[in-house]
């Protein structure tokens, strides 16, 4: 009752602020209302200026940077951000009691996503403190007799920049080059480990490309040389089947919001036996067995669960369908548009995540040009830089290409027509913007652009 009630307050706030209520959007192309924006992002000359209207948001095809919450997964915080309050760790009251239950039911759905024991799944903020948590409280707890950590070059930057620290404090990393495929060849990985080799730390699936790695190949190497494997896992969980058990899988990394949950919240799995130890990154209460002290946030957990049951049910059907819409998308711009490259092994490939460069097209001109489709270049976490994706460099790509790539996001909630509409206007932008390039009309007349030497001016 407090809770409808609160809700109700909240309807008659927000109508009376912003007036009648705007038609219902339509499926496909979503609506943004004015009124919602910060009123500090409105300029100040035009913030008295008369409503223009409801104005149409781009699509959403960026689900690798991150997914829109699953309104079962709202259903199931929204107890625990109005009534269930209570501190977790609180153990002399209801409240406390309550909002630990939750907790450990989380926790319990997190670990059966991935065949784990939920005393092995420790919640943290995100994949990023994960990754910390996992490669340089592994590598700093072993490192009285073991020095040497090995990953690919292909890593996310949270997981290479674990590494340059590590590597700052005296340790020894390999960073393995991967094939044209973006698969790590498996012999190499094997010579790579040393008998200080005390981590292997190599991801599921990629974030750029969407390459699978051999995760239970690499497990089988990794448990054969008594050496610790770890995998960041975040854009693989809840989209492909993990068990860490069948994987031998280590220490695992997971995301909340790349699995439709909320954001600010994610888990790392750590093996109980055979025992894996970490040195914990912060102190405080000693919180998550001592590993991750901190108050553990209730209805982040509870979104984060929420998310891996939800997704444990809707796996199968997921996949099948992401998989249809991404081969639609493929076929469709493959075949209007010559000179097309997808990045990546097209066989051992998670389909939500597709990498094509435009050859004779500026990646960033295309991406301005598609303003109503929320596309990106590569991962969020560097798109910022102008310099052409590190994953694209290491897969041999050459460099106007790697500057001409987009990756295309495919999700639980994406539609048909939603990829219809991107694959046409993708289409119809490639082509105005090849008939400005000079170097496409140069292609055009049958001249070999690799035989040009090129001067400075």
């Amino acid at each position: 009752m407090l809770l409808r009630a609160a809700w109700r307050r909240a309807a008659v706030a927000v109508t009376a602020a912003t007036g009648p209520k705007a038609a219902a959007p339509t499926r496909g192309l979503r609506l943004r209302v004015r009124d919602c924006a910060p009123r500090s992002a409105v300029p100040a000359d035009t913030a008295a200026a008369p409503e223009a209207g409801p104005v149409l948001r781009p699509l959403y095809m960026d689900v690798q940077a991150t997914t829109p919450l699953d309104p079962r997964v709202l259903d199931a915080m929204l107890p625990y951000l109005v009534n269930y309050y209570g501190n977790p760790h609180s153990r002399t009251h209801a409240y406390g009691w309550e909002s630990e239950a939750a907790m450990e039911r989380a926790r319990q759905q997190v670990a059966s996503l991935i065949g784990a024991d939920p005393r092995e799944i420790i919640f943290t903020s995100g994949a990023t403190e994960s990754n910390n948590i996992a490669i340089k409280g592994v590598a700093r707890f072993y490192r009285s007799r073991k020095k040497h950590l090995i990953t690919t070059q292909t890593e996310h930057k949270c997981v290479l920049d674990s590494c340059r620290s590590l590597e700052a404090e005296g340790f020894q990393v390999t960073y393995l080059p991967v094939q044209k495929s973006g698969i790590i060849d498996l012999k190499e990985l094997e010579a790579a480990i040393q008998p200080d080799t005390s981590l292997v730390s190599i991801m599921t699936v990629n974030n750029e490309i969407g390459v699978k790695q051999p995760i239970a190949e690499i497990g089988q190497i990794c448990s054969s040389r008594k050496v610790y494997f770890h995998t960041d896992a975040a854009q693989a969980v809840g989209k492909i089947p993990l068990d860490v058990n069948d994987m031998k899988i280590d220490l695992m990394s997971i995301s909340g919001h790349k699995i439709y949950g909320p954001k600010g919240v994610g888990a790392v799995y750590i093996r109980r036996r055979p025992r894996v130890r970490v040195e914990a990154l912060q102190s405080g209460g000693g919180q998550e067995r001592g590993m991750r002290s901190g108050t553990v946030p209730t209805p982040l957990v509870v979104g984060l669960g929420a998310a891996c049951e939800v997704a444990q049910q809707e796996m199968e059907y997921d996949h099948k369908r992401i998989s249809k819409l991404a081969e639609r998308l493929i076929q469709n711009i493959m075949k209007s548009l010559p000179d097309v490259v997808m990045n990546g092994d097209p066989k051992h490939h998670y389909p939500g995540c597709i990498n094509l460069s435009f050859a004779y097209v500026e990646g960033e001109s295309l991406l301005m040009a598609l303003k109503d489709v929320a596309l990106s270049s590569g991962s969020a976490c560097t798109s910022a830089s102008l310099e052409p994706s590190y994953v694209l460099r290491a897969i041999g790509t050459d460099e106007d290409l790697a500057h001409s790539s987009i990756r295309f996001g495919i999700g639980r909630f994406t539609t048909e027509e939603e990829v219809d509409y991107t694959v046409e206007k993708c289409i119809q932008h490639v082509k105005r913007l090849r008939e400005m390039s000079p170097l496409w009309e140069m292609v055009q007349d049958g001249i070999d652009l690799k035989s040009i030497k090129w001067t400075q001016h």
